[in-house]
């Protein structure tokens, strides 16, 4: 299901001249150094492609032969048209270790014998016969090392480099006449006279149900923070992974033609400047429509982190998706297929961490249900209307980065959002987590995690059916819940201390004591309020006795919880951040 949604969103693409999707055989692949030499193989110069993109800089993308699929301890047999990293283009190793250097002297070798080849079938081409010329002369790869910019290019981990004919605008990589099916159909010897790949075999396609040439090997896919070389399918040989004695892609019927276009379309959805793509924790999220619609321009900013340059975009759009359902215009699409994939680095191979197919109208109401869940009271002061997913994730994460949340923890979260079903429980225990661990400063139990406590509890009890009281947006005066009374008392018993001392050292020393075993330091702080309120006005103190009364009136006739449970303890954080927003509105209206 994933490689025929693939494949026909590049049929989609491919229908559409504005997409410039690359067509059967070629990709776009980004070069950042081109060596520039003149029709006798002299070297001219290196020229730096990147373009400065925010804070880095981003390579020019050229249209070249596609990668052939290369892994193992032959793949240094396989080389590109014209173009590759500088192991191949010039013998240059990755790091000082002798089999580094041997190494790279096996991908020069092979590089070089794929241009005599082009040589020989072309021998009329002079760009051809230049770029062979320059890699016969040792002294002109020397003068590429000794360029200033060469110091750049060596910096980057596997750059990869072509050449320009000098006076020309396209690269030698982009020559007419290059073979697409060079590098695709054909297999090529390499220099100890082996074939690249094994005999052509004939088969069914799992994707298009055609008999065609099915292909062996399929085009690696580089991901965010994993190796470059990864593939969605792929079978490793004789290591277990064959049946009935079939090798590699043999297993897994697909032909050459239909796994071109799939992983185009992957690598399309996937490159760096892809408005289909955002990125949480490990996991590189992918999204496309059977069609182009609103919808998919706009997915992207309920889960991702907001634009720099524009950080109430995630906003805007939130609004514009309510507005869309309850005025009925996003029936308009609401028909159309939406795919979203989740993938992560793994080895030699991608990991699928997420999955969902369904109609745009389906995950709309979804999203929606989602922010509904989250709506909480808030502060005067805050003003921001709606929180992204990224928004979520971070503020329960230390330091606020989302490498430190438990691993799958966001595509789970996201799994919930479009299912509509309980957020994983990983959510509730970190959320709890970090408030305890934030305990010394004021905003421990933000509006944010307050939402999220509040959103997993209720969703938990619709979704089972308990008999727990939905929590409301704001202070709920009737729940007598034991935990969220609690949390209230701590609220009130803290502010008491805030007005007759200035500050409120409760919350550092006890709060983490009173979420989780009330009943061994509520006594205490009872007591000590009592010291507090003496230093308060005679109005105040009436005021804040009437509202722990009120509060105690609710407790059960046998006194504090023991022991409160993680969904207690997340009822006693909601039941202080409620009664926190609702002491200083009064505040203020008192005022």
């Amino acid at each position: 299901m994933i490689l025929q949604a693939l494949y026909e969103y590049y049929q989609r693409k491919a229908a559409d001249p504005q997409s410039k999707i690359a067509s059967e055989g070629l990709e776009w692949k980004e070069i950042p150094f081109i060596i520039v030499i003149d029709e006798n193989g002299k070297f001219i110069n290196l020229e730096d492609t990147r373009s400065i993109v925010g804070k880095n800089k981003r390579a020019n993308s050229f249209l070249v032969i596609k990668t052939k699929g290369r892994s193992g301890p032959n793949s240094y047999k396989t080389s590109n048209a014209f173009w590759d990293h500088y192991g191949f283009v010039l013998a240059y190793p990755k790091d000082e270790r002798e089999k580094s250097k041997s190494d790279a002297n096996k991908q020069h070798k092979s590089f070089s014998l794929l241009v005599n080849q082009f040589v020989e079938k072309y021998p009329n081409n002079i760009q051809f016969n230049a770029v062979k010329e320059f890699l016969n002369n040792p002294e002109q790869i020397q003068m590429v090392f000794a360029h200033e910019y060469w110091k750049d290019c060596s910096k980057i981990p596997g750059c990869n480099l072509s050449f320009r004919f000098v006076g020309e605008r396209s690269i030698v990589a982009e020559n007419k006449d290059l073979d697409v099916l060079e590098g695709t159909e054909k297999p090529l010897i390499d220099q100890e006279g082996n074939a690249g790949d094994i005999a052509i075999t004939q088969g069914i396609c799992l994707i298009t149900g055609e008999y065609s040439p099915i292909a062996v090997l399929h085009t690696a896919t580089s991901l965010p923070g994993g190796k470059s070389g990864g593939k969605l399918v792929g079978f490793q040989r004789n290591s277990g992974y064959d049946s009935y004695y079939k090798q590699q892609g043999l297993n897994a019927p697909v032909s050459r033609k239909a796994e071109a276009a799939y992983t185009t379309a992957l690598n399309v959805l996937l490159r760096n400047n892809s408005n289909n793509k955002f990125r949480l924790s490990d996991a590189s999220i992918v999204f496309w429509a059977e069609k182009t619609s609103d919808f998919e321009s706009k997915f992207p900013f309920f889960f991702a982190a907001p634009p720099k340059d524009d950080p109430d975009r995630n906003i805007r759009e939130v609004k514009a998706l309510f507005d869309s359902v309850y005025s009925g215009k996003a029936n308009n699409e609401g028909d159309t297929s939406f795919y979203i994939l989740g993938l992560a680095p793994n080895a030699a191979r991608i990991s699928v961490r997420l999955w969902k197919t369904g109609k745009i109208r389906d995950f709309t109401n979804k999203i929606v249900l989602h922010y509904n869940d989250l709506e909480i009271v808030r502060g005067k002061n805050d003003d921001r209307e709606y929180y992204s997913l990224y928004n979520l994730l971070s503020n329960i994460a230390f330091e606020n980065k989302l490498d430190n949340i438990p691993p799958n923890l966001s595509v789970k979260v996201i799994e919930s959002v479009l299912d509509g079903t309980v957020y994983p429980v990983t959510l509730q225990q970190q959320c709890l987590r970090r408030i305890r661990a934030d305990v010394g400063e004021k905003t421990h139990v933000t509006r944010i995690r307050a939402a999220i406590l509040k959103s997993y509890l209720n969703r938990k009890n619709r979704f089972f059916n308990t008999n727990e009281k939905q929590i409301t947006m704001a202070l709920d005066t009737e729940n007598s819940n034991q935990a969220y009374l609690c949390g209230r008392l701590f609220a009130i018993l803290e502010k008491i201390q805030e007005e007759a001392q200035g500050t409120a050292n409760i919350r550092d020393r006890f709060y983490g004591a009173a979420c989780s075993t009330p009943v061994t330091v509520f006594g205490r702080l009872l007591s000590l309020s009592n010291h507090h309120l003496a230093k308060l006005h005679p109005g105040r103190k009436t005021n804040f006795e009437k509202l722990i009364q009120e509060v105690m009136a609710n407790i059960i006739s046998n006194g504090m919880p023991a022991h409160l449970s993680l969904d207690d303890q997340s009822r006693f954080a909601i039941g202080y951040y409620h009664q926190r927003q609702d002491l200083f509105t009064k505040k203020e209206n008192n005022n």
